[in-house]
């Protein structure tokens, strides 16, 4: 289902959870082009205040009774429930009602140079540097990232041109509801597993996003994912591929700063293109800059404005975020929830200055936890001590079936000194304790555990 409204001013629309992140990017981007816009969301908070001040109809607690017949299209998110009273007094009054990803998908449908970042890691970062190479490029893009970005104040910028940027998300085959000109699969892992069968249904879903890239757009992908090669054999657009060992582009002469990021050469074959200076730490980051890279060369935007956007970005909030320093510890913050992140945010961590690395982690939904449970017990390898907040549990509810303790038994198993601290004040009043001048406090996870390390900076 699509809806032709981008250009009807006229229309009055209400978004079910105008809080979240991606939510209330779209709903911001409607608001710039004098559309009617409410919204209703469990809670006030930055977010809602500032849609507030630019014209939008907020509503905090979500009831039947925000919604009336002058409203003219419901969107809502994939965690709502069927039984949202929101959602049901919209189907009571015939309102027609769609998706968050589909909204998405239909505002796409009227910009030609949609660039989508897909891929189970590093899309938020990817997408923040994709955005600050067309920045640099004075394309004058609408942007929609899943994170605050210093670069455009926020998680939106609202362009007046054919170029789009954005994250793609594959929960739920969200992203089967885009229209990329520019397609990016950063990786295929296992995630989502509440909703996929197993890896090999993720596989295919990547497939029929990688299938939407119309035949003159452009398939930008890592070439040492095993899993990539199907998808490559099946898709029907131009492909470039990238890596470190091999791919159309690749980095080459890499070396590390004493703050862990990277300086390299990128090459097309045995043709230098362009040297990076990366001011975000890490292995993995040479990874999302390639990807980068290649989109831009797709959109054929110049070396230099390449070069000017990459070495501008500094990072986003909650991707390896420097949150201060309190008497010599050092307090970082990221939002790796998954197995594979973990182990780039940690590997990051040491190549940072440091005397020991104490790594506070919050699981994220039980789902998660209990389907990665293995993957989760061997990612902590290496860090001096972890402490596991309860579970976040987001969507879900507690059955019992898996806890930060049953984790934390099976991450001592292999030698790593580990303990589940159930409050967040336990846990800053430990750190206080035993955190000394020189360590690294890495609080990690998608949840609120962010909190903690900025708790530990006041106290």
């Amino acid at each position: 289902m699509t809806f032709d409204f981008i250009n009807d001013k006229n229309k009055n629309i209400h978004f079910i959870g105008i809080g979240g992140i991606s939510m209330s990017g779209l709903a911001e981007i409607l608001l710039n082009r004098s559309f009617k816009v409410s919204g209703s969301d469990m809670k006030a908070s930055p977010i809602t205040d500032t849609l507030s001040t630019r014209g939008a109809e907020i509503h905090i607690g979500q009831k039947k009774d925000n919604i009336n017949k002058d409203i003219d299209l419901v969107v809502y998110t994939a965690a709502i429930s069927e039984d949202n009273p929101e959602l049901m007094r919209a189907k009571e009054l015939n309102i027609p009602t769609i998706t968050r990803a589909e909204f998405l998908g239909s505002i796409m449908k009227g910009h030609k140079f949609n660039i989508a970042v897909a891929g189970t890691h590093g899309k938020t970062t990817t997408t923040s540097m994709v955005s600050h190479i067309c920045l640099d490029a004075d394309l004058d893009p609408t942007i929609l990232v899943g994170g605050q970005l210093d670069a455009i104040n926020g998680n939106v910028r609202p362009g007046n041109s054919d170029y789009f940027v954005t994250e793609a998300c594959e929960y739920k085959g969200s992203f089967l509801e885009f229209f990329p000109y520019v397609g990016v699969i950063l990786n295929i892992d296992a995630d989502h597993l509440d909703y996929y069968k197993d890896i090999n249904d993720i596989e295919n879903a990547f497939i029929k996003f990688a299938k939407l890239i119309p035949n003159d757009g452009y398939l930008v992908c890592y070439a040492e994912d095993e899993r990539m090669k199907n998808v490559i054999s099946q898709s029907n657009c131009n492909v470039v591929t990238y890596g470190i060992d091999s791919g159309d582009v690749v980095a080459k002469n890499i070396v590390f700063n004493e703050k862990g990021c990277a300086y390299f050469d990128v090459y097309r074959g045995e043709s230098k293109l362009l040297s990076i200076q990366l001011n975000i730490p890490g292995k993995h980051n040479i990874l999302n800059a390639l990807a980068s890279i290649c989109s831009a060369l797709s959109l054929n935007i110049s070396y230099e404005n390449i070069v000017n956007g990459l070495q501008s970005y500094k990072g986003t909030h909650r991707r390896f975020e420097l949150k201060g320093v309190k008497n010599g510890v050092t307090v970082v913050d990221d939002y790796a929830h998954h197995p594979t992140e973990v182990k780039a945010t940690l590997s990051a961590a040491k190549n940072y200055p440091h005397k020991k690395i104490f790594c506070v982690f919050q699981p994220h939904t039980y789902s998660r936890t209990i389907n990665l449970f293995n993957e989760f017990s061997e990612a902590f390898d290496g860090v001096d001590e972890l402490i596991l907040a309860d579970i976040y549990a987001a969507r879900e509810k507690d059955t019992g079936i898996v806890s930060s303790s049953m984790l934390a038994d099976k991450v001592k198993e292999r030698g790593v000194k580990c303990s589940n601290i159930h409050s967040f004040d336990e846990i800053v009043s430990y750190l206080n304790k035993n955190l000394e001048n020189g360590d690294i406090l890495l609080t990690v996870g998608a949840g609120d555990v962010f909190k903690i390390g900025e708790m530990y900076l006041k106290n």
